[in-house]
């Protein structure tokens, strides 16, 4: 039986062999630094909405702040003074204009997760923008076309890991709602002003492999994994990092969010995971939750007790309140440290539930979203592949190294597509990881039609995905593991000029 320690850390690049190993031993880089190509941009060029567009605009500071999480004060950088940071919301065809002002002592940047945006909007460094220096602003400016559940963080190294991320909600003008109550829900794993940073969780990776945990990394027992169980499913070896908080909301269970709302009354939930290296299980507790929506696309109605949501997906899902108090709980898989994220859902009086309650739903009908069938009104219309390209995801725990198609990114070639094609991506997961694919500019389609940006794709899974190269521009496709990401995990998607 091989070990699930060996299948892990020494059986790299799901057996591209050693040409492979080698190529992406040829371009390891720093944390920060994965070989990003080198160009300028220079300011962007103001544009102005078209006549009768609404305009929205807004001013996000990000700063350096300190959080109370539950009477623990933590330093970290946020938007403003809380995290998750100030909503931004619009209606489907407004236009934006976000104003970024870096009060932080580094670089960073915003990507507008999941928003089919005009290129230059799109905030990655190197590829659409300059980075945004210390005391300098930046101006966002584009149209939001689709309706649905987005947030939005930097696209600067691991500065996610931060505080670094707020939600965003873009309004469908004709849908008709039919529900009482709205509640957006964000989940995290914390692991900065710990006693570490996410600056040295990735270079400790970096230099040992194995996970990386807050306080003394040096002492980390590689066998046990951090606290972290190994080769369960679906979803096999899920996480590298060892957290201290699970948060909804920015609140720890100990001193949860309260949601109020009355018996009998309908809410939506949008939940979004802005965590950095955790998958959850979501089940709110008394209760069958109907999943209505992902990424922001419409899907066939589907009734669970509970439901995995990976790094950078996206869930709506509405549900019909009982009366009392219930905990609305997000469990990381595969970790056993750290406890959970939890928030209060409070129809009536009594006792709330403990922080580290187990809802019966945990064990119940658990909805792997890539599962879901796409409403009719969300899928792409039927046309066979113009171009397809391979996608292979590889690497290894030891060393610390992770790429696509053979290297690391700065090191692979782009993938190309000509403007009107029809591409087919065919995504290989070849690792003993799971890890949630990201594409930007654009959503995609599953075989089955289910229409995504983000999707989780388990250990030696693949998925042939298609998308309509209808947005022109260069573009960054990665895991959303932002660790692996900044140790190499990205690829981008060249327009041919």
């Amino acid at each position: 039986m091989t070990s699930p320690l060996l299948s892990r850390r020494n059986v790299l690049l799901g057996g591209l062999g050693v040409a492979a190993t080698a190529a992406l031993a040829a371009c390891t880089s720093s944390p920060g630094s994965t070989g990003t190509p080198s160009r300028t941009f220079g300011t962007p060029t103001p544009i102005p909405p078209s006549p009768g567009q609404k305009l929205i605009e807004k001013t996000l500071t990000a700063k350096p702040v300190t959080l109370d999480l539950g009477g623990r004060q933590v330093s970290t950088w946020a938007y403003g003074d809380v995290a998750p940071g100030p909503l931004v919301r619009a209606t489907a065809g407004d236009f934006l204009r976000l104003t970024l002002d870096n009060q932080l002592p580094a670089d960073t940047t915003i990507h507008w997760h999941g928003i089919r945006l005009r290129n230059a909007a799109d905030g990655v460094p190197g590829l659409t923008q300059d980075p945004v220096k210390p005391g300098a602003q930046y101006v966002y400016e584009f149209t939001v076309p689709d309706p649905g559940t987005y947030f939005f963080h930097p696209h600067v190294g691991v500065q996610l890991d931060r505080g670094l991320y707020a939600p965003m909600v873009i309004d469908d003008p004709n849908e008709q709602g039919g529900y009482d109550a709205e509640w957006i829900v964000v989940l995290d794993d914390w692991i900065d002003g710990t006693g570490t940073t996410p600056d040295a969780v990735l270079k400790k990776l970096i230099a040992d492999g194995g996970t990386a945990s807050s306080g003394d990394m040096g002492g980390m027992d590689h066998g046990s994994m951090g606290g972290m169980s190994m080769g369960a499913g679906p979803w096999g070896d899920a996480g590298d990092v060892t957290y201290p908080f699970f948060l909804v909301n920015g609140r720890p269970p100990t001193d949860p969010e309260v949601l109020t709302a009355k018996p009998g009354q309908k809410v939506r939930l949008r939940i979004i995971n802005a965590a950095s290296d955790t998958i959850f299980t979501v089940a709110l507790g008394g209760h069958r939750m109907t999943i209505t929506h992902t990424d922001g696309h419409a899907v066939q109605p589907s009734e669970v007790d509970a439901f995995y949501i990976g790094m950078g997906e996206r869930y709506d899902a509405v549900v019909t309140l009982k009366d009392g108090a219930f905990p609305l709980v997000a469990r990381p898989f595969g970790k056993t440290s750290g406890g959970q994220a939890m928030a209060l859902v409070r129809t009536a009086g009594g006792a709330a539930p403990g922080a580290d309650v187990t809802p019966p739903e945990l064990s119940g009908q658990v909805l792997i979203g890539s599962q879901l069938q796409p409403a009719e009104s969300a899928k792409l219309p039927a046309k066979a592949p113009d171009a397809t390209v391979d996608l292979n995801l590889q690497g290894s725990m030891k060393p610390y190294r992770w790429g696509i198609n053979g290297a690391q990114f700065g090191k692979n070639e782009p993938l190309t597509v000509t403007a009107g094609q029809r591409l087919r991506i065919n995504a290989v997961n070849m690792t003993m990881m799971t890890h949630p694919l990201h594409l930007h500019g654009h959503t995609f389609a599953l075989p089955s039609g289910l229409r995504k940006d983000t999707v989780l794709m388990a250990p030696m899974q693949s998925f042939a995905i298609d998308l309509d190269a209808d947005n022109a521009g260069d573009w960054m496709i990665h895991c959303h593991n932002i660790y692996h990401a900044e140790a190499g995990m990205m690829i981008a998607l060249e327009y041919a000029k």
